[in-house]
């Protein structure tokens, strides 16, 4: 049922990379579902590279970042340099945007823009629009970034454990990277940090996370600011099948071979398949790619490993020549989401990216987390000892995750009784992402909720 008329009129704006857009873009789908007309505001080079053929009825509406042909995060100067010419130009078209639709005849009522780029709520207010905030990152990471800017969490961090309100005990290593490893990427601690310099002016605060995931963690933030859980932001026909014809994300900045993959896994036995993916961006080194391609063959396991052009010369290519079809295939990318819901899958090795962790839980698939970087520590540790869904491999003092830990960590989740209580952990996680969406879950009345107020503010 829609519960508003398409008087209202939102603005979706995505900070421009995959991992970002998805989620903000499956929001959007939802909000249009329940009757909200949305346009959503990428960057003219993402729309121009990955979004020409995208496939919904939602607007689109592209706007400059100052580097419409390039993808400016990577062939910017600095991020720095990047960052300050996207808020720069941004703002300007962005105030255009809103002024065109309006005299149009097609106002906006409301903005919501990711968290990353809190600029954004300065052009909001200029026009006096209700303003929405959007994590794309777990609450229990988000805490971790807030009580840095609280300045309850000093850096660098110092003692062998950290013990913060609204997070359960942590040790450093649990920390994202851009904390623990202090100095790594100063420009991203500054951003992740800056997401809570306005913070208190929006309006609203949206988190693509489940409640009854991150109670505590929740319950916590919620005390200081007005949060509300709407996640998981995957295609609706694979969690509560209310959205019909929602079974892709629609955008992906790499082409699935998903004929390939698809065959390859329908010859295997059920439960049998390691899968294999450490995302859009994370970057391995070479000495950890051929760690992992020995593990896999020394599993024994049948394995689906996406491996994207830019790591293939990474792999050893004895590796690659002595793959059998029968037993392992390598591709440069996939549909992630029928691979993770296909019968074949026993288990997902993974970087423990939010949104990946996020298709695991909802899917139901085990893990054995390898992360790499930013948030993929924190996840890694709530998928081992939180939802108890999945093992992380344990990295040497090099940072590097040996072969026989590779090896054990598969062998555990795929045949041993860890195993077990495992899976049985996961089709739990899974019923619970199902009800939060279905109608009357714990985010399905967060959105209803946040659609009611709109319609009462305009």
């Amino acid at each position: 049922m829609k519960l508003a008329h398409n008087k209202i009129h939102c603005l979706v704006i995505p900070f421009p990379t995959q991992g970002h857009i998805n989620p903000m873009l499956q929001f959007s789908k939802r909000l249009q579902h329940k009757g909200i007309e949305v346009t959503l505001v990428p960057t003219i080079h993402i729309f121009n590279k990955s979004m020409q053929e995208l496939t919904s009825s939602i607007t689109i509406e592209p706007i400059s970042d100052g580097y419409d042909d390039v993808n400016g995060l990577f062939c910017a100067k600095t991020i720095e340099t990047y960052l300050e010419s996207y808020q720069k130009v941004g703002s300007q078209a962005l105030i255009q945007l809103i002024e065109k639709l309006k005299n149009k005849g097609n106002p906006i009522n409301c903005v919501i823009y990711d968290s990353f780029m809190p600029w954004i709520l300065d052009v909001a207010k200029m026009f006096g629009l209700v303003s929405g905030v959007f994590f794309t990152m777990s609450c229990a990471v988000e805490n971790i970034f807030y009580h840095i800017q609280l300045k309850e969490l000093k850096l660098p961090v110092e003692g062998h454990q950290v013990l913060l309100l609204g997070l359960p005990p942590l040790v450093p290593s649990d920390l994202p990277s851009f904390v623990n490893d202090l100095g790594s990427y100063p420009p991203f601690l500054k951003m992740l940090v800056d997401q809570f310099s306005n913070i208190q002016e929006a309006d609203w605060i949206l988190c693509n996370t489940i409640y009854e995931l991150e109670k505590h963690e929740v319950d916590w933030i919620t005390k200081r600011l007005s949060l509300r859980t709407i996640g998981p932001t995957i295609p609706s026909m694979y969690v509560d099948k209310r959205l019909e014809n929602d079974n892709s994300y629609g955008l992906s900045m790499y082409k699935p071979k998903t004929d390939a993959c698809m065959k390859w896994l329908s010859d295997c036995d059920d439960g049998s398949v390691v899968y294999v993916s450490f995302g859009s961006m994370a970057e391995l080194k070479e000495e950890q790619m051929k760690e992992i391609a020995c593990g896999l063959k020394k599993s024994n396991h049948n394995f689906l490993w996406v491996i994207r052009e830019s790591e293939e010369p990474k792999i050893p290519k004895d590796f690659l020549e002595n793959i059998t079809k029968e037993k392992g295939l390598v591709v440069t990318w996939c549909p992630q989401l029928d691979v993770l819901s296909h019968q074949a899958i026993g288990c997902f090795m993974t970087h423990c990216g939010w949104n990946s962790t996020l298709e695991a839980l909802s899917l139901g698939v085990p893990m054995v987390a390898i992360p790499i970087w930013t948030d993929q520590c924190t996840n890694a540790k709530y998928v081992m000892d939180i939802w108890e869904m999945g093992i992380k491999a344990q990295a040497n003092e090099k940072g590097v995750v040996k072969q026989q830990v590779v090896e054990y960590c598969i062998k555990e989740v795929m045949e041993g009784e860890r195993g077990k209580e495992i899976r049985k952990n996961a089709t739990k996680w899974r019923e619970v992402t199902k009800k939060a969406m279905d109608e009357g879950g714990s985010s399905d009345r967060n959105i209803n909720e946040f659609i009611a107020k709109l319609v009462n503010a305009s």
